[in-house]
């Protein structure tokens, strides 16, 4: 099925939440498809391929929500209007120095290792906890939503990490609402966007179901 139907039929399903169309190694012809179904954010997993193909690419909100490299800050900061992936409080506060260098309040998404995982990167929910009073310090960063990547398990197993990401998300905006503005959940992908939706997802990320399986 072309991009077009796919992106309308997914735009139909998820209701509220917002979708973010994952455009890793698409080209622009296909994602503008997509943007003219009515996507109106994209989301990148590398600084430099976003670089590469921006000028082709009809215009959007864009997101980055791959792993940030401390030497593509500078470039992230200038090319994205929100970087999903702030996993450390090193990154943040370059994000931060680099935001103020360019007079802009950069909006970002802080990404917790829900299931606390050694490889992956993101915040532990303890950790998180702790660092969140420094980060509502930062003058040049604006954090406006959580965002997850759960364990690799079959689909329904996601639900229990889901959860667990809603409670944390509740919490911190129960706790930090006079400080913070967290309006965005950020969870759910190609194969688990529904279960996300029903755990609270405000967000969902999905790629290959509007694009197809990429060729590595």
């Amino acid at each position: 099925m072309p991009v077009y139907e796919n992106t309308k039929l997914i735009l139909e399903e998820i209701g509220c939440a917002t979708l973010v169309c994952v455009t890793k190694m698409i080209e622009p012809e296909r994602i503008n498809e997509a943007i003219r179904a009515g996507a109106i954010i994209i989301g990148e997993n590398r600084v430099q391929e976003y670089e590469d193909k921006r000028d082709d690419i009809l215009p959007c909100e864009t997101h980055l929500i791959g792993h940030l490299q401390t030497n593509k800050i500078k470039k992230a900061v200038d090319l994205f209007d929100v970087i999903q992936s702030i996993d450390s409080l090193k990154v943040i506060r370059n994000i931060d120095r680099r935001a103020r260098d360019l007079d802009k309040v950069q909006k970002v998404y802080l990404q917790v290792n829900i299931g606390n995982e050694p490889q992956k990167y993101g915040f532990g929910p303890d950790e998180l906890k702790n660092a969140i009073t420094e980060i509502l310090s930062l003058r040049n960063v604006r954090v406006e939503g959580l965002m997850c990547i759960p364990p690799f398990v079959p689909p329904e197993q996601t639900r229990y990490y889901f959860r667990k990401m809603k409670a944390l998300f509740d919490e911190m905006k129960q706790e930090n609402g006079d400080n913070i503005d967290i309006r965005t959940l950020s969870m759910g992908m190609s194969g688990d966007y529904r279960i996300a939706i029903e755990e609270g997802a405000t967000m969902v990320r999905v790629g290959s179901a509007i694009f197809g399986k990429r060729e590595y």
